[in-house]
């Protein structure tokens, strides 16, 4: 497992940088070939925060820990994510294709030019937008905890699509036409 390791706003010392891989290093068993594991590390006030990201293939896996201990921060964070994984790995398999844990490379395709200058764009994010089920994409956005999910929809020969959170609880799709 490849593992990247970030400080915002702090410095780790690097006893606790080691301890880090060795403790993330382990979710390895996990995945099939190459997995990438981004740990970010973060001081605000008296907390330690981590946040720790994990990438497969297609699917990504997101935990987000705050304790008074960078080291407790850090097996929480480990912890949140296998018991992702032991949560979601039957049904992942079940739903997805076979090949869905296998790292595929796809060419990037071209930004959209901006129309009007007036807007700052303050931060830019590239990601493969990868083809898969409705059902799927709703999987990855609970996993990546975030409020929607972008991703091309291989029931409607993989135009763009977007799933979200309601705020009555249920899910939204948004389509192109």
């Amino acid at each position: 497992m490849n593992v990247k390791l970030y400080e915002k706003k702090c410095s780790v010392k690097p006893a606790t940088k080691a301890y880090a891989e060795k403790k993330v290093g382990k979710l390895d068993r996990y995945f099939k070939g190459d997995a990438e594991a981004a740990v970010t590390f973060r001081v605000e006030k008296l907390n330690c925060r981590v946040e720790l990201t994990v990438h497969s293939g297609s699917t990504y896996y997101r935990a987000e820990e705050t304790t008074t201990d960078m080291m407790a921060s850090i097996d929480a964070a480990v912890n949140s994510i296998e018991g992702q994984i032991r949560r979601n790995k039957t049904r992942l398999a079940k739903r997805l294709r076979t090949d869905a844990f296998v790292r595929s490379v796809e060419e990037p395709e071209p930004a959209p030019a901006a129309e009007e200058e007036t807007f700052d764009v303050v931060r830019s994010k590239k990601f493969p937008i990868k083809p898969m089920g409705v059902e799927e994409a709703i999987l990855q956005m609970n996993l990546l905890d975030h409020t929607f999910f972008a991703f091309r929809n291989e029931d409607d020969d993989g135009a763009f699509a977007v799933v979200y959170v309601r705020n009555d609880g249920g899910y939204g799709l948004i389509e192109d036409e």
